[in-house]
């Protein structure tokens, strides 16, 4: 069966390598994004790869237009099977510097946007009696490390959501996939918030070090999906911290304690 997907956030980054994922497999691929230049790019480019490609101007922040790419492409395809909650932005910055302001505009793109996302396509799928989410978190929502809260509580958000909706909606066909890369080269620190100079320097260095791809991101997804898991987890040093986290707290909290210290000598003075 042809796989229909929607995609927020999908004209570059993350969003993208995951169409041309889903293109390669003859999947038709909507894309949802507020960069309508790029959009048509990566609409070719999924068409170029094999799939069926469809850009839409979509902004996350508006449940209305989740709503209209929700009717249009029922109406348009006959419905959807995968929703990729992908949409969001970063930010940094110590508790009492990061303006009220900036916090508000993150959880409403991170958090709020993955809720409209699921709120909009719920009933459809419901509809349907099948469909899964794939909700775009990090593993900045389950290491938390210092000088990122704002963006820390976003992800967890997006953490703490994916798991309510698996229980909840598990019985009416609905699967959900949570994933949460560490990091690797996107965009993400084109519209980066900081407070502290040389933050998205330093996570653009962190991005290029990576031994990850925004395609191998991609294909861990598209397995994941494929399995029905629920857990994505790309990065194997960060996976294992994980488990250390779950099952050896205590040596977790020293583990981040040091390199937190680091952190904080690093980026921790006046901005």
């Amino acid at each position: 069966m042809t796989k229909r997907v929607f995609i927020t956030g999908g004209a570059s980054g993350l969003g993208r390598a995951i169409a041309l994922r889903y293109a390669r497999e003859g999947a038709r691929v909507c894309i949802g994004d507020i960069n309508p230049e790029q959009g048509a790019v990566v609409e070719e480019e999924i068409r170029q790869a094999g799939g069926e490609g469809l850009f839409v101007t979509c902004d996350v922040r508006r449940i209305a237009d989740l709503d209209q790419v929700r009717d249009q492409l029922e109406t348009q395809w006959g419905g959807v099977d995968i929703v990729v909650n992908n949409a969001g932005v970063a930010s940094s910055g110590s508790i009492e510097g990061t303006t009220l302001t900036d916090w508000e505009w993150i959880l409403d793109i991170n958090i709020m946007g993955v809720v409209r996302g699921c709120k909009a396509f719920t009933p459809l799928f419901k509809k349907q009696q099948q469909g899964t989410f794939i909700n775009i978190a990090s593993m900045a929502g389950l290491m938390l490390a210092p000088l990122m809260s704002s963006y820390n509580v976003s992800k967890a958000g997006v953490i703490a959501l994916s798991e309510t909706l698996s229980m909840e909606l598990r019985d009416d066909g609905i699967r959900v996939s949570c994933v949460c890369p560490a990091f690797f080269p996107t965009n993400l620190t084109d519209s980066m918030r900081s407070e502290k100079a040389g933050m998205d320097d330093n996570v653009k260095k962190l991005m290029k070090r990576s031994g990850i791809t925004a395609d191998d991101v991609a294909e861990d997804i598209y397995r994941a999906e494929s399995n029905g898991d629920f857990w994505v987890l790309p990065h194997v040093k960060e996976r294992r911290l994980w488990m250390i986290k779950r099952h050896a707290p205590w040596a977790f909290d020293w583990l981040m304690h040091q390199e937190s210290k680091r952190w904080m000598r690093k980026f921790g003075g006046a901005a």
